[in-house]
């Protein structure tokens, strides 16, 4: 990656245009629409409208009307079902004991700016490729917000070996201190190999009681037997240059987490997804419902 993630982007749209058209919402990112430019989200609207008729031709009615229904179909349903999950699980970790937030890609994620009260305990460190980190900075020295005293942004590509030492040599940061982290969006870019030797990594830096969210596409994602939006999901990750690479069973991926002294503490699979993250929002818009995609499952971990 020589450029900031085009997929980072289109979530952080995803986000943003959730936020704005809906008042019962699966999450609420208030700060991601300030974090791209009016020429963007026109952009990305547009492309997005065009685009339904591949995304669902049998759809007619006015540009609005499609590109809402490819935000609610194909964009949104994992970024929004998996920062509220991860949310969630956050503030559980904090009332036990938590005190460090490590985001792992963080793309243009926005917690540090609309942190809650409850996470004043923590200090939060967005860990990114430096292309993807300088464009967020970019962005959000651009705003009138200031930028939080317990922030600490920290370049790193975890494909390199010495990623690590990265965080290590952060002043702020604690080997001690019970962690929480996020890495959502990256099992599926990366080999199983380097997936494996992250989780491993990350573990081997982390006391335990320590845990780890993560979002990750089954079995049957590069399948013929993958659900349509699966297939399109695929598609467009290689069309943005940022191919997905790997997929997983539970239990070769209890397996990997085990090997890593990691325990699975909560499994979501799709239909769970839907019930437990999705259900208030569609019972108030269910002529534009969110469904959790067929071959996406969210983790959260726990070291042992």
């Amino acid at each position: 990656m020589e450029k900031q993630s085009l997929t980072a982007l289109v979530s952080a749209f995803a986000r943003a245009y959730h936020a704005r058209h809906n008042e019962v919402k699966v999450f609420d990112d208030s700060i991601a629409r300030q974090l791209i430019s009016d020429e963007e989200y026109a952009g990305i609207s547009g492309n997005m409208a065009k685009a339904a008729a591949f995304f669902r031709p049998e759809l007619s009615g006015s540009p609005e009307d499609a590109l809402r229904e490819v935000v609610d179909h194909q964009l949104s349903p994992t970024p929004l079902g998996r920062a509220a999950f991860t949310e969630e699980m956050l503030e559980a970790a904090v009332r036990l004991g938590a005190r460090q937030y490590l985001i792992f890609a963080a793309g243009y994620d926005t917690f540090a700016y609309r942190q809650p009260a409850w996470a004043a305990p923590l200090q939060i460190f967005e860990i990114d490729h430096p292309a993807t980190a300088e464009d967020k900075q970019r962005r959000v020295s651009a705003l009138p917000i200031e930028t939080p005293a317990n922030l600490h942004g920290i370049s790193a590509d975890f494909r390199e070996p010495n990623w690590r030492s990265r965080v290590l040599d952060c002043p702020a940061f604690d080997p001690m201190r019970i962690s929480f982290c996020s890495l959502l969006g990256i099992s599926y870019y990366l080999t199983k190999e380097v997936f494996r030797q992250l989780l491993s990594d990350i573990s081997s830096m982390l006391p335990r009681g320590s845990s780890i969210v993560f979002d990750y596409p089954d079995e049957l994602t590069f399948t013929e037997q993958a659900g349509d939006r699966a297939k399109m999901q695929v598609m467009m990750a290689a069309q943005a240059g940022e191919p997905m690479l790997a997929s997983y069973s539970y239990t070769e991926m209890e397996r990997m987490l085990e090997e890593a002294h990691l325990l699975i503490y909560k499994h979501l699979q799709p239909d769970e997804i839907t019930a437990q993250l999705f259900q208030a929002y569609n019972d108030s818009q269910p002529e534009h419902a969110v469904i959790a995609f067929d071959h996406v499952h969210y983790v959260l971990a726990v070291k042992q």
